[in-house]
């Protein structure tokens, strides 16, 4: 049987052990991250195993009860699967997040018993319950609210979208192709799943060379790369600085400052649309780029931040500079945008009757 199963599967156990190598030696995400894609990897490795299993024994009517255990396994993976990506790929998930696929696994056991998801009689034959499609709906669920998420926090460029596209694709199709090619299929979902996840893995860390890590807004080299591209697109840009960060530091602690950090970033990335996008300078300074947008766009651009970071109880400075016929270099915008954010700053501080020292002075100076 281990022969067997290394000839249906020795694919995708190149592909896992590749990612367990790449996993240990990277540098560019943090240890959570890390452990909870070792958590995906050994659930994908875990999982191809019982499906072997599975379809090993269906001819075999005197492993009945196994084949329906197995088969409460398979149900019920695949949500959790899923589960585990949102956990590990969307940041500030929590464990609430398994509760529909925890739901799920409890009437798929059930049904070993009940029959109401799904029944296998005693010649060990397969057929549906009532509930028979409800593992499809939820995994079905959870791929879209995962991808909305991935879409959503992004910088809606193309190099980012195009690993969210091949990701979903491989998880719909593991939830479509049973019914169109049969059962079959899930004999190579788990291959088909362990390879998208790796070539996400690689799109991710090529990524990574142009965002910030911290945020995962992009960096400064990206947004010197990008305004170096179609300069004459961008018709508006937009300054963001931060108040207060250096009292969070000293007073809270630079977990709490780059608490902070990614808390605003988030309300950046929320509010931002088509041909918008985000970066982080350095430090507590952050431009938005907008391209073919208009002056209306973009004073629905501002009012959107101001409204998602006033939520938040941080507080930041905004300036803008827009141009129509080019009439202004970037280089100009930039100066025109840090001047109106640094007077706005100043006002902040002023009607706070707050003494700017240290690193906020600095910056201006």
């Amino acid at each position: 049987m281990i022969k067997e199963y290394l000839l249906q599967n020795w694919s995708l156990i190149l592909i896992l052990l590749a990612f367990s190598v790449a996993l240990h030696i990277t540098v560019f995400l943090d240890k959570k991250t890390i452990r909870r894609l070792f958590v995906l990897v050994v659930g994908v490795f875990l999982l191809s195993i019982a499906v072997f299993v599975e379809f090993s024994v269906a001819q075999a009517p005197e492993h009945r009860v196994l084949r329906s255990i197995l088969m409460a396994i398979r149900y019920s993976a695949t949500p959790f699967i899923v589960a585990q990506l949102t956990f590990t790929l969307v940041k500030r998930q929590t464990w609430y997040i398994f509760i529909p696929a925890i739901v799920l696994a409890v009437i798929d056991f059930v049904s070993i018993f009940t029959g109401i998801v799904f029944k296998i009689d005693a010649q060990n034959n397969f057929s549906r319950g009532v509930l028979g499609y409800l593992p499809f709906i939820v995994a079905g669920l959870y791929c879209v609210f995962l991808v909305y998420l991935l879409v959503r926090r992004s910088n809606k460029k193309w190099m980012e979208l195009v690993p969210i596209i091949f990701l979903s694709l491989a998880l719909s199709s593991g939830l479509i192709f049973p019914f169109v090619f049969g059962s079959d299929f899930s004999k190579i979902f788990c291959s088909t799943l362990g390879t998208a996840l790796f070539i996400y893995y690689v799109f991710e860390i090529l990524q990574h060379t142009k965002k910030d890590s911290l945020t995962g807004l992009l960096n400064r080299h990206a947004y010197h790369a990008d305004i170096c591209m179609n300069p004459n697109e961008i018709t508006a840009l937009i300054s963001i600085d931060m108040n207060g960060l250096k009292d969070i530091n000293d007073n809270q602690g630079h977990t709490a400052g780059d608490e902070a950090l990614v808390t605003l970033a988030l309300c950046f990335v929320r509010s931002l649309r088509s041909r918008q996008y985000g970066y982080r300078l350095g430090g507590d300074e952050f431009v938005i780029l907008c391209r073919r947008t208009s002056q209306l766009e973009l004073m629905k651009l501002i009012k959107r931040i101001e409204n998602a970071v006033g939520e938040t109880g941080y507080h930041c400075s905004i300036g803008y500079s827009f141009r129509e016929g080019g009439e202004k270099s970037v280089e100009e915008m930039l100066k025109e945008s840090d001047a109106m954010m640094y007077d706005a700053k100043e006002r902040y501080y002023a009607e706070r009757g707050i003494v700017r020292r240290g690193a906020d002075q600095s910056k201006q100076a």
